[in-house]
């Protein structure tokens, strides 16, 4: 996350009024009964990274929902309900998969470094923020998911500390924001996730479906999704 962008946070954040109040509960107008949802992200579960997030969770406690259990990790383009039937919009299939690895072949950056860094916040959620220098993420979102921004707003690149229970003036949250000591942690990235969770469950743990090689530029299955072909 360059300067601009950093402020830029702090300044929606401080604009949107109030943190939104989430919930534990299933969300069946969602999901339609669909079991799992699935997303490509940076995996970032690192041991320096989760010492920063348990250390940002604790110095914002009493405001976030409890239960949060998502590995530390950098949304890259969400994906949908994988099927190998797609009937909704939002399902997510076989031949999408394969045209995405086929933009990352062609499109994809080598292994790149970023840099995660100061406690900052959506209206939702607190996050960790996350720079690019090397454009890396850049390269690898326009793969994926071309221009399109993520749900709620542009696309922000961040490692979600937990998600807020309740509803509290961002004027007043800002400054505890701000007080937290974040380290610089340096990660390098050399490949990328698809994962997927339990669509019931609110900030549910991660289970990775495979990953896509930069430097070989290939995709190694860990679990295909239930009735997917077993090809590539």
């Amino acid at each position: 996350m360059t300067t601009n962008t950093f402020d830029h946070a702090r300044a929606a954040f401080l604009a949107a009024g109030q943190t939104l109040r989430n919930e534990r509960r299933d969300f069946p107008e969602w999901h339609l009964g669909r079991p799992h949802y699935a997303l490509w992200a940076v995996d970032v579960d690192l041991p320096d990274v989760r010492q920063a997030v348990a250390g940002a969770e604790a110095h914002l406690d009493g405001l976030l929902l409890d239960g949060y259990r998502r590995q530390p990790h950098i949304t890259l383009a969400l994906c949908g309900f994988p099927t190998a039937e797609p009937r909704h919009p939002d399902d997510y299939s076989p031949a999408r998969l394969a045209a995405q690895v086929a933009a990352l072949t062609a499109g994809a950056p080598a292994p790149f470094a970023l840099t995660i860094g100061a406690l900052a916040s959506f209206s939702s959620a607190p996050f960790l923020s996350v720079a690019d220098p090397a454009g890396g993420i850049r390269h690898l979102r326009r793969a994926l998911a071309g221009d399109q921004d993520e749900p709620g707003g542009p696309y922000t690149p961040h490692v979600t500390v937990g998600l807020y229970a309740g509803t509290w003036p961002t004027a007043h949250i800002l400054p505890r924001l701000d007080a937290f000591a974040a380290p610089a942690l340096v990660c390098r990235v050399e490949r990328i996730s698809l994962m997927h969770y339990a669509a019931p469950e609110i900030g549910g743990a991660f289970a990775t479906l495979a990953s896509y090689d930069l430097t070989r530029r290939q995709l190694d299955w860990h679990q295909r999704p239930t009735g997917w072909p077993d090809t590539d």
